[in-house]
């Protein structure tokens, strides 16, 4: 066992831990966590209007508090959802300033006009104008992929005039602001020369504009991301890479959120007109069944912790447990310790595995309500879990049970590992009450 688990430390240490570091590095790929952490605040706020829009009550409930909620949804529904059409009908907007903003500050370049210049490059090829009218299909979640592709193209070709100083030098006399503007004004050009343009000629060729063929060709990439293997693939990477003490989430949360984007905003399109949810892998699923507590569903685990009998499990357990309820787990996974400890390595990283195939499946079945609104990450998993879900009670029983899965499947090891540092307390107490003893003679 201690052969297998060398080998395995060096692999980790060999091969992922170098390769993770290297893509959690890429400047891109931190521009894009930058641009859907900034965008974050309005989805959860546009997310939240649909409790209130579509309330979870039957249409022919006769209960007078529901019928009075349903009627009043319905009668106010264009004024109410007014905010969610500008917050998360209009996401690609925060989230393509976002990652320009954040390119523009790694290439030490104005934030702002690099985060207009991307918001410009966006909209000139996702807002197409016919009949004296701008289409808005494209602002939602359909043109995510093309707000992160034309944010890192304006980025880039910005950073590449600036480098080889292709740009407007006015006066130091004149106002910094008044400055910037002017230097801006090439880069423009050449978005504005270039992107409508191509843009102009993929329709011409295909019949399709550049974000309905981005979305033609990543259709089968965006279907895959909601299957099972997906999600058992990406929390498996997400734990290992935990385990070698490396933020996985990040990693994995930064590739999988331009399609849990994309699908969140297809399963609220789906709700408004009363179809069913085409999805189920989103972001409420991944935080409120498979990180429960923390990656590695460490809820469970804290809370046996408080009734162990080692001291120190005992007391990792009471600094753990109220953090672990917001999903903030790193006292347990340093404290105990989780991390490179191979007593934990199988539970850790199953965990979240056997939770995902249990709710999955169930939400297949239909006997779990699927995913419709975007919750901060930071709200216990029960309550998270069925505020995503407009608030079902079945995502409910689903977050408990996936608790006492997890409770089950750590306990053997945490008894195993226990019964270790109860042996190490006692030699130790041994041994201090030897050099504490006087001798008789003495």
């Amino acid at each position: 066992m201690s052969g297998l688990y060398q080998a395995m430390v060096n692999v980790i240490e060999k091969h992922i831990t170098p390769l993770a570091g290297s893509v959690g590095q890429q400047r891109h790929v931190i521009a894009i966590r930058d641009g859907f952490i900034a965008a974050l605040p309005f989805m959860i706020i546009g997310s939240f209007m649909l409790v209130f829009i579509f309330p979870p009550f039957s249409p022919d409930t006769t209960m007078s508090f529901a019928r009075g909620w349903l009627d009043l949804s319905l009668k106010y529904r264009e004024q109410l959802m007014l905010p969610w059409y500008l917050s998360m009908g209009v996401m690609t907007f925060f989230i393509s300033v976002g990652i320009g903003a954040s390119l523009g500050k790694h290439y030490k370049l104005d934030p702002i006009m690099t985060g207009l210049l991307a918001f410009m490059a966006f909209l000139l090829v996702a807002a197409p104008y016919h009949d004296k009218q701008i289409s808005t299909q494209y602002f939602s979640g359909e043109g995510i992929f093309t707000a992160i592709l034309t944010a890192i193209y304006a980025a880039e070709v910005y950073a590449l005039l600036k480098r080889r100083n292709i740009t407007i030098r006015l006066p130091k006399e004149v106002p910094t602001g008044v400055a910037r503007s002017f230097e801006i004004l090439i880069p423009v050009v050449v978005i504005v020369a270039t992107l409508h343009p191509l843009n102009l000629f993929i329709q011409s060729t295909t019949g399709m504009i550049i974000p309905e063929a981005i979305m033609h060709l990543l259709a089968p990439l965006v279907s895959a991301s909601d299957s099972l293997p997906a999600i058992l693939i990406s929390v498996f990477i997400c734990q290992v890479l935990w385990f070698a003490g490396i933020h996985g989430a990040l990693i994995v949360t930064g590739i999988m959120n331009p399609f849990w984007m994309t699908n969140l905003a297809l399963n609220q399109t789906a709700l408004q007109a009363g179809a069913p949810l085409p999805h189920i892998y989103l972001q409420g699923f991944w935080d409120h069944y498979l990180l429960i507590g923390g990656v590695g569903s460490t809820l469970p685990l804290a809370i046996l912790l408080l009734c162990s009998k080692a001291v120190h499990l005992r007391t990792i357990g009471r600094m753990g447990v109220v953090p672990s309820f917001f999903n903030i787990n790193e006292p347990i996974l340093f404290g105990t310790p989780i991390i490179m400890n191979p007593v934990f390595f199988l539970p850790f990283t199953l965990v979240p595995m056997l939770n995902a195939i249990f709710a999955y499946t169930a939400t297949k079945l239909g006997w779990v309500a699927q995913v419709v609104s975007l919750t901060p990450w930071t709200t216990p998993a029960p309550i998270g879990a069925s505020w995503a879900a407009n608030w079902a009670f079945s995502p409910v029983i689903m977050c408990l049970f996936c608790m006492v899965l997890s409770a089950i499947m750590y306990y053997p090891f945490l008894k195993a590992y226990e019964r270790t540092l109860l042996k190490q307390e006692a030699e130790k107490a041994t041994a201090q009450t030897a050099g504490n003893a006087v001798p008789a003679n003495s």
